[in-house]
C-alpha cells in the first residue's frame, strides 16, 4: 500500500506539472538510493518508475505550503517500500557471500552520473566511494530487506533513528535492533581499510593503473597485463557464477583474450564506475571494419596492483555515455 503523503506539503505537486517539478528534482537521488537496496541499475530504474506511479495515485492528501522536505521524504518511503517489495518478491538476498559472482544481478553505477548528483547536493554522502563501491553493495545483498533499509537509511543517508522506524513502520526499538544486527553482518563481510575509500575519485595511482591496463590489452600483451595483476588477483563475471582466483588463472584468461587464438584486436576507453577506475573494451574481429561493444572491466586497486577485476557486458555502456562501436 502507498504511504499517505504528509499533510503539510505544497499543493503543487497536486497537478501533472507540479508533480513532474517534483519527481524531476529527485529522481537522480532516489536512483541511486534503490540502486544501493538492489544492487543493479535497471532494476533501480524500474523502482524509481513504480516509486512515482504509486507518488501520483496517493497525491490526494498534499496541501499546505512549501514544505518540499516532507515531499522528498514521503518519496523516499515510498521508494523503500517499493524496493523492499522487490527484495522479497524476487528473493534477492544472498545467503553468504564468497565473491561478488554471487550476486548474479550486481551491475555497475556510472561515475558521469554520480558526479551529476553531487553537483545537484555538493554535500551527498549517497555519492561517496565507501557507499557505492561494489564490495559494498555485495555486502548488503546478505542482509535480509528489512535490515538491508535499516542500514542504508540510518548510516548512509543519517536519518535519525525515530524517523528511520516511522519510516519502516516499526518501534524504534525494533529498528535499531534491524540496524544493529545489519551493522554486525555488515562487518563480517567489509575489509577494514574500508574508510579509505572516502575519496570521490580513483586516485593518480589508481589512474595509471588503469592506463597500463589499457596499453596492454591493446597491445595485446599478457605478460604487462599479469604485471599489474595482485598474486592473488580474483576476476568474477557476474550474472556468470565463475571464479577466477590467482595469477595461474589469469593467465588462462589472457591466453584466451591475447593469444593466436584470439577473437580479434581490442580497443578500449577508460572510465569510472562506483567511484572505481573502469575500461570498455570493444573487440574487432577478422573481417570487420568497426570495434563493436564488448565488455566493462571495474578494477579494484589494492596499493601498487590490481586486485580484482569485475567484468560486465555492455548493456549499461549507454548510460556511461560510451559509444557502440569505435572506428576501426
Amino acid at each position: 500500500m502507498t504511504a499517505s503523503p504528509p499533510a503539510a506539503v505544497a499543493d503543487w505537486v497536486a497537478d501533472r506539472a507540479g508533480f513532474a517539478t517534483l519527481a524531476e528534482r529527485h529522481r537522480r537521488e532516489l536512483h541511486v538510493h534503490c540502486y544501493r537496496l538492489l544492487a543493479s541499475f535497471d532494476e533501480a530504474e524500474d523502482a524509481v518508475q513504480e516509486t512515482y506511479l504509486r507518488a501520483w495515485r496517493g497525491r490526494d492528501g498534499f496541501d499546505g505550503s512549501e514544505e518540499k522536505a516532507l515531499a522528498r521524504a514521503w518519496l523516499y518511503r515510498i521508494a523503500t517500500n517499493v524496493c523492499l517489495d522487490l527484495i522479497r518478491a524476487r528473493g534477492r538476498q544472498v545467503p553468504r557471500l564468497g565473491s561478488l559472482a554471487e550476486v548474479g544481478w550486481l551491475q555497475p553505477y556510472p561515475d558521469r552520473l554520480l558526479d551529476e548528483l553531487a553537483a545537484e547536493q555538493p554535500d551527498a554522502v549517497a555519492v561517496n566511494r565507501e557507499t557505492v563501491e561494489l564490495v559494498f553493495l555485495a555486502a548488503l545483498q546478505v542482509l535480509p530487506a528489512r535490515q538491508r533499509a535499516a542500514l542504508v537509511l540510518r548510516d548512509v543517508l543519517g536519518l535519525p533513528a525515530a524517523e528511520l522506524a516511522e519510516l519502516l513502520g516499526t518501534s524504534v526499538a525494533a529498528a535499531n535492533s534491524a540496524l544493529q544486527r545489519a551493522r554486525t553482518t555488515m562487518a563480517r563481510h567489509l575489509p577494514s581499510h574500508r574508510s579509505d575509500w572516502a575519496a570521490r575519485r580513483p586516485s593518480a595511482a589508481e589512474r595509471e593503473l588503469l592506463d597500463r591496463f589499457i596499453d596492454a590489452h591493446e597491445r595485446c600483451d599478457a605478460a604487462a597485463a599479469a604485471a599489474i595483476a595482485a598474486e592473488d588477483i580474483r576476476v568474477t563475471m557476474p550474472p556468470y557464477p565463475m571464479v577466477f582466483d590467482g595469477l595461474d588463472m589469469l593467465a588462462g584468461l589472457l591466453e584466451r583474450a591475447f593469444g593466436p587464438d584470439r577473437e580479434g584486436d581490442w580497443r578500449l576507453l577508460p572510465t569510472r564506475a562506483n567511484r572505481m577506475p573502469a575500461a570498455a573494451s570493444y573487440l574487432r574481429r577478422p573481417g570487420d571494419s568497426e570495434y563493436r561493444a564488448f565488455k566493462l572491466d571495474v578494477l579494484r586497486v589494492e596499493g601498487p596492483a590490481v586486485a580484482e577485476i569485475t567484468t560486465f557486458g555492455y548493456a549499461l555502456f549507454p548510460a556511461f555515455g560510451l559509444p557502440d562501436t569505435l572506428p576501426g
